[in-house]
């Protein structure tokens, strides 16, 4: 079960990984309506779920706290995330941001039943270290100018972080409640983009399709992978294998024709690939055989 769940929330990462060629796709959609837009279509299969079996909608009743943490979790992250890009440059608030993995890895010493070893760390670091190689390919300039939008960035993190921690004691929640985080996700989004955006819709059938796509996989099926992968999975080898999430749509981004080659790709692969067989040392490793005592 361990393994299959670790096996799931892998496939949320590889579907993250589209997220930036499907985004630079769609065109100039504004982020909040595109959040409003990708969420709600995100919702659809569980709303489909549900009216074939309309047992399993008695699922969403939730305590109040599970739902107060799914909302903040979706809709939480990406406010702030938006937020951080508001008011910082890009690459250094998105590197601030991708700091959650190794908050996974290293606040997963907190749930019960977990142990931290020092190659969980060590992979999520070398893990945040190809990162870096990948974001800073045209410098890092951190200036004091932009506080609000690198503490925004920060508290990102921390939050999808905390999150996928607090989403890990509640195991015995079905997955189905990822449906209501995404419409109450998108409704808010709505909101926000009601008030601070103006409505731009996506021009042609490839920018319809783009944010179709976004929809059913990195804003859709990857939250129900990554909710059923971090509640059965070994959440510390996920935790360090998302920072394969970066370096893969980099690889996309560059077969894609959207973005260049470079030798820090390469050095990125390595960290980031080594870094996650390290922090999987206890799955990959063989067990040894328990041998009984000879009466």
């Amino acid at each position: 079960m361990k393994i299959r769940g670790t096996l799931i929330g892998f496939t949320a990462i590889l579907m993250w990984s589209l997220l930036a060629l499907m985004t630079a796709a769609s065109g100039k959609v504004p982020p909040f309506q595109m959040n409003a837009m990708t969420f709600a279509i995100g919702s659809l299969p569980g709303l489909i779920l549900f009216a074939f079996r309309p047992q399993r909608i008695r699922l969403l009743k939730q305590p109040a706290k599970v739902w107060i943490i799914g909302i903040g979790g979706l809709f939480g992250y990406h406010f702030l995330y938006f937020t951080a890009l508001r008011n910082a440059p890009a690459v250094e608030a998105g590197l601030i941001a991708y700091l959650w993995p190794l908050l996974i890895v290293v606040g997963s010493a907190l749930l019960p039943g977990e142990r931290l070893r020092w190659y969980h760390v060590a992979g999520a670091l070398a893990g945040l270290c190809g990162t870096i190689a990948i974001v800073s390919r045209n410098g890092l300039s951190f200036d004091g100018a932009y506080t609000l939008g690198y503490g925004t960035a920060f508290i990102c993190a921390f939050t999808w972080a905390g999150y996928s921690l607090l989403t890990r004691s509640f195991d015995r929640v079905s997955t189905d409640v990822v449906t209501g985080f995404c419409l109450a996700t998108s409704l808010l989004s709505l909101v926000c983009h009601l008030a601070l955006e103006i409505t731009i819709w996506p021009a042609d059938t490839s920018q319809w399709a783009a944010v179709v796509g976004l929809g059913l996989l990195p804003v859709g099926a990857a939250f129900y992978a990554w909710d059923y992968g971090v509640k059965n999975g070994d959440i510390q080898v996920i935790g360090a294998a998302s920072y394969a999430a970066p370096l893969l749509s980099t690889l996309i981004l560059v077969l894609s024709g959207f973005a260049e080659p470079d030798w820090r790709i390469l050095a990125a692969c390595v960290l980031i690939t080594g870094g996650a067989v390290l922090a999987a040392r206890d799955m990959l490793r063989p067990r040894k055989p328990v041998r009984l005592p000879v009466e």
